[in-house]
């Protein structure tokens, strides 16, 4: 059920981590494949969960940051990533970066400036004046 502000209220959060799990299967599936834009793509789908459950939030992260850690080929990653996917992407760029975790931040730093190149300063303001579809 969806509260008067449209996020999912807690009690549906188990449905939401639900979905995360079959989720990060399909990712893993795909990057055993060697198919880590395919991975990257299905991690952005239908991110972030419209919850404001940190659990959700958390657990949606460790599947797209599983995907963004894999992605080496980034000529590869923006010749078939839609621009659809470039403000959400930049949103969990900033949330690696923010973890301060030395291997993420470089990932997440080369992926930035290809993608700041790609789709402008706009990705940047947009993803950090959005307040309510938090990572």
């Amino acid at each position: 059920m969806a509260a008067p502000d449209g996020f999912v209220e807690a009690d549906n959060a188990e449905a939401i981590i639900s979905r995360i799990e079959h989720k990060s299967r399909k990712i893993e599936s795909l990057l055993k494949q060697s198919k880590p834009v395919e991975a990257l793509k299905t991690a952005l789908e239908g991110s972030p969960p419209n919850t404001r459950d940190e659990r959700c939030k958390s657990a949606n992260w460790i599947v797209v940051h599983r995907a963004i850690m894999a992605i080496k080929d980034l000529d590869a990653l923006f010749s078939s990533l839609d621009p659809e996917y470039y403000d959400i992407l930049m949103k969990y760029l900033y949330r690696g970066l923010s973890t301060g975790d030395r291997p993420t931040c470089d990932q997440c730093l080369r992926i930035h400036e290809r993608l700041t190149e790609r789709a402008g300063l706009g990705c940047i303001l947009r993803s950090l004046a959005d307040t309510m579809n938090t990572v």
